[in-house]
């Protein structure tokens, strides 16, 4: 049977249709702002919010203009443009702990884990594990190569069999020894914990534990508690971060004994010097010192454990704390940015901060 639709009715069918696919369109599109409004949006509102919680122990801005920051125990994270990326052991880092960074000749970024080195290529992050044994009393210095602590968390392995460093010099990585004996119980003595520091007269600073070293192409130089006078009376090396200033002055910032100064001739205990061995009227002290830096105007900056930053301008000290936007208790880092600005990578809580001239922010 032949069925005939009057034009009225298909008319009418029509705009029934018309009406249905608009709603439909419009429900999708209502739809779809429902999920846009769903998705997570942290990195959208505050893309430069660190998440770690752990602290910020390294900073590194890379030629790239990338932004690294290495925390205690959740990884790295990297901002670009305007986003944070993360990277922990699941991506290719060798341990969630990053101590310090660096960026090669070549551009490849290499990270001091708390266990062994990766490094990044710029796409893909990469246990490092080609390493020489069999040169380790040739030393030599090259301007641009790098040094890392052993690959163990503490002391040093079978391979690598007495305190020293890795050398990279852009080809191969072997391990130079220190001509150091070490005594039972004290593996960990020499071991390294802080990032080397090459001096403007060419000699390479390394700060482990219980000494700081210097070697300056010919000859080594040990400070330790033999060598500086030190005992269970005056407290003992505990070396956490070394920086040559812009007169040449080696800093050596200790856990427990302060911060100690080396003019090039002698070494003076800048904490003591300064009165501030002992807790002032508001609890601080700068005695568990962590981190130095050096600002664009010469001033020398000290982070501790407890006693917020501490700032020396040549003359007197100034102390900033929690009432002046220092919210870490423990500032494991200073780092100085290509613009000349300090950043203060910190704990308890986790952040990086900056100083605007009066007070302190969290800048990520």
């Amino acid at each position: 049977m032949k069925v005939t639709l009057n034009r009225p009715y298909v008319f009418v069918l029509c705009y029934l249709f018309v009406i249905a696919v608009t709603i439909s369109c419009q429900n999708q599109s209502q739809t779809n702002q429902i999920k846009k409004k769903k998705q997570p949006i942290e990195n959208e509102v505050d893309s430069t919010r660190l998440k770690y919680n752990s602290g910020i122990r390294s900073i590194l801005e890379d030629s790239k203009g990338n932004i690294w920051f290495g925390s205690h125990s959740e990884g790295v994270g990297m901002l670009r443009d305007g986003r944070l990326h993360y990277f922990t052991t699941e991506n290719g880092l060798s341990h969630n702990q990053v101590r310090n960074m660096y960026e090669d000749a070549n551009g490849i970024l290499w990270f001091e884990c708390g266990k062994g080195l990766s490094t990044y290529d710029g796409q893909h992050m990469t246990i490092y594990t080609a390493k020489n044994y069999n040169s380790k009393s040739e030393w030599k210095i090259k301007d641009q190569d790098l040094y890392f602590k052993g690959n163990e968390m503490e002391a040093y392995n079978k391979l690598e069999g007495d305190p020293g460093v890795y050398q990279y010099d852009g080809q191969k990585l072997s391990y130079r020894k220190f001509p150091i004996k070490t005594k039972p119980g004290h593996e960990n003595h020499y071991s390294i914990s802080t990032a080397f520091v090459k001096s403007k007269n060419g000699t390479l600073w390394f700060g482990s534990y219980g000494a700081v070293i210097g070697y300056n192409g010919s000859d080594f130089k040990i400070f330790n508690d033999e060598s500086l006078g030190l005992n269970d009376q005056t407290g003992h090396l505990h070396a956490r971060s070394i920086m040559e200033d812009g007169k040449g002055n080696l800093w050596i910032a200790n856990n427990g004994i302060g911060v100690l100064k080396y003019d090039g001739k002698k070494v003076i205990n800048f904490s003591k010097e300064q009165k501030l061995k002992k807790k002032d009227t508001k609890g601080n002290s700068l005695e568990k010192v962590f981190s130095i830096g050096e600002d664009s105007l010469g001033h020398v900056w000290f982070g501790t454990v407890g006693s917020g930053i501490w700032r020396y301008d040549g003359k007197s000290i100034k102390n900033f704390t929690k009432e002046d936007g220092v919210e870490s208790q423990h500032i494991w880092t200073i780092y100085k940015s290509k613009d000349g600005e300090l950043w203060f990578g910190g704990a308890n809580p986790s952040g990086v901060y900056r100083f605007n001239g009066v007070s302190f922010e969290r800048k990520y």
